[in-house]
């Protein structure tokens, strides 16, 4: 079934999206790619809704089934926009603007078990390397992948980092994370000698007189972007030799599988990922009983 041509959704549509993701920042603190993921879904709902005469504040459970339908969305989009409608209409319920949640009896996707990419740590070894550590570009590079091994960092928590969030002396990094929680993460003898490196020998040649607050600065001096991190990430990996397929939190994954399999605690490796539910981190446990399992048939002579 395919979706019928809508109009934009209307300006009581907008309103009541608005203040929804409002409600969310201001008491869960959610960041802002979530909000913008929330107000998507549910303004693609408003604008399938209006054609049948139906605001979106005032749809019912057969409305909601029969979008759903008519989406046929993959599981995994499925479970993220049921996340979304049942967000927003939990929230009109508890600021009795309806009496009933048609939400409430949606029934959510299976759903097998996706494990993270992440590498060996071969792999890890040879992508770190890649950069041309002898320019101030790669120096930088090198320097941002081996914090973000070393620390677990997510991609928009390195790009954000801010001169004042490193401090070399007691090798910790400050961040804050999803929901605005802060955090203090180890990075470990090895990246706090290429971040040492960059700082002293590189960043002052990129920031030039303008010397913006951002840690890692692009040749124009601005600060690193999200997108242009990722586009290095495969760059290196392809220098690299890497054929496996990776994600922006490719070596997040790896540091927190390599953690477990060398027996770290998983409520350590949890706070250190910055999880606020263990069954977050849980999912690594699973990646590194794989790779054992992979490693037992390669070497035991009975595997």
């Amino acid at each position: 079934m395919t979706l019928p041509v809508a109009p934009v959704a209307d300006d009581e549509d907008r309103a009541a999206v608005d203040r929804f993701v409002d409600r969310l920042w201001m008491e869960r603190g959610v960041m802002p790619n979530t909000q913008a993921s929330y107000r998507s879904d549910l303004l693609l709902l408003a604008r399938w809704l209006r054609p049948r005469g139906i605001a979106l504040v005032a749809a019912g459970e057969a409305d909601l089934r029969e979008y759903l339908v008519a989406r046929a969305l993959s599981p995994r989009s499925q479970a993220r926009l049921l996340s979304s409608l049942r967000q927003f209409y939990r929230y009109l319920l508890a600021d009795s603007q309806r009496r009933d949640d048609p939400s409430a009896r949606l029934d959510s996707p299976k759903m097998g078990l996706r494990l993270p990419k992440t590498l060996s740590e071969a792999d890890v070894e040879r992508l770190l390397a890649a950069p041309d550590a002898e320019t101030p570009l790669g120096l930088r590079d090198r320097a941002m992948l081996e914090l973000m091994y070393a620390s677990g960092l997510r991609v928009s928590e390195l790009v954000d980092l801010q001169r004042t969030g490193v401090d070399l002396r007691s090798g910790v990094v400050q961040l804050v994370g999803k929901g605005g929680k802060e955090r203090l993460v180890p990075m470990g003898e090895l990246a706090m000698d290429w971040l040492r490196r960059y700082v002293t020998e590189a960043r002052p040649e990129l920031a030039g007189a303008r010397n913006p607050d951002g840690l890692f600065l692009t040749a124009r001096g601005e600060t690193m972007t999200r997108h242009n991190f990722w586009r290095l990430i495969k760059l290196y990996a392809v220098r690299a030799g890497i054929r496996a397929s990776l994600s922006p939190h490719t070596l997040r994954h790896a540091f927190a599988t390599h953690l477990l399999e060398h027996g770290a605690d998983l409520r350590v490796v949890q706070s250190l990922l910055g999880h606020s539910d263990l069954s977050t981190t849980q999912i690594y446990t699973h990646v590194a009983q794989q790779r054992l399992r992979e490693l037992h048939a390669q070497h035991h002579p009975r595997g």
